[in-house]
């Protein structure tokens, strides 16, 4: 088949991780080079700086800004490499890098709302993870699995992948920022599984493993993004999806200050965004418009459908308020971005 057909004509499917998922947990792959050209690590270096250049490109300018650049280098500058020959400590870090990669084209995909291409790629980026043979980032592959499938309406598959990887992560030097993320996805199932009590305790042992993490810790490059911005804001989401509206709000902010801090536009967007949904479930018309409206001016500054998607969730519960003249402003502002 064709590859790009294949990848964009798929839709996500709940089972698809399951057999990936498994064989991370209990085996690595055996792969074999096909060409006589050797792969040195000063090849596999290049590649781990050009994931950081993308990944700051993905955080600060959202998933469309830059993916299809980072396309055409995965395609004609990594693949490749992995069809030469190379030494058995060249093999490991080239495949990491690789699985680095493939990660971030999934994620860029994820955050466009192309799922069934960010699947395909989630999965092969944790087989590449498995023949690594680092577990952590297998385990952080496997969290973003469990993101997209209590997005997309699967919080029991959710659940299960976090639990995967936790399981996983347990065997090896843990990255405590890896182990944080995968509390606060667990807690996100847990709030829309309905369990109120099992989604607090994974917010607080969320908090706990990344309190581990220190300036001077050595967590991986693709751990970066898990800081107080990140967690804070789908810390809120959880508290709020089980009716925790107070407490959320608090963590919006915190959230949202340092995603300001950071000029973090698209985490700033959707934490504004829960702000605006604790405002608008205490009738506080006012301040839900004022969160609105700087959830648009966030949204203009990235290519992201998750910051499309706040806008549009803020626009489906102001709806019950009718034709109040905030709501219209607010529909009014957003019908060109929506449009565009």
């Amino acid at each position: 088949m064709d590859r790009r057909a294949f990848l964009t004509g798929s839709t996500f499917a709940a089972v698809a991780a399951v057999g990936p998922s498994r064989d991370w947990l209990l085996s690595t792959l055996d792969r074999q080079s096909d060409s006589t050209r050797k792969v040195h690590l000063e090849d596999v270096a290049a590649v781990k700086t050009m994931f950081g250049t993308f990944q700051q490109m993905d955080i600060f300018q959202g998933g469309g800004a830059g993916r299809a650049t980072l396309t055409q280098y995965v395609n004609e500058h990594v693949y490749p490499l992995l069809r030469r020959t190379y030494s058995e400590e060249v093999r490991r870090a080239l495949a990491e890098a690789a699985a680095e990669q493939t990660y971030l084209l999934g994620w860029m995909a994820y955050d466009n709302g192309e799922h069934g291409t960010t699947q395909r790629y989630l999965i092969q980026s944790l087989r590449l993870a498995e023949e690594s043979e680092n577990v952590a980032l297998g385990a952080h592959v496997l969290a973003g699995m469990a993101d997209q499938a209590t997005l997309l309406g699967h919080p029991d598959e959710g659940r299960r992948l976090a639990q995967a990887s936790r399981a996983g992560l347990s065997r090896t030097p843990e990255s405590d920022a890896c182990l944080a993320d995968l509390w606060a996805l667990e807690g996100r199932a847990l709030a829309k599984l309905g369990d109120k009590q099992a989604a607090i305790k994974a917010v607080s042992a969320s908090e706990t493993a990344y309190a581990k993490v220190t300036s001077d810790s050595e967590e991986a490059e693709w751990a970066r993004f898990i800081d107080p911005a990140y967690l804070n804001g789908e810390h809120a989401r959880t508290l709020q999806d089980i009716g925790e509206s107070t407490t959320a709000e608090t963590y919006a902010r915190l959230s949202i200050d340092h995603a300001r801090a950071q000029n973090r536009a698209r985490r700033g967007a959707m934490s504004q965004a829960a702000l605006a949904t604790s405002h608008i479930r205490r009738r506080d018309l006012e301040a839900a418009h004022a969160a609105g409206v700087r959830t648009l001016n966030l949204t203009r500054q990235v290519q992201s459908s998750r910051a499309i998607e706040a806008v549009q969730s803020i626009q489906r519960q102001l709806t019950p308020f009718g034709r109040h003249p905030l709501v219209a402003d607010f529909n009014e502002r957003a019908r060109d971005l929506l449009a565009a």
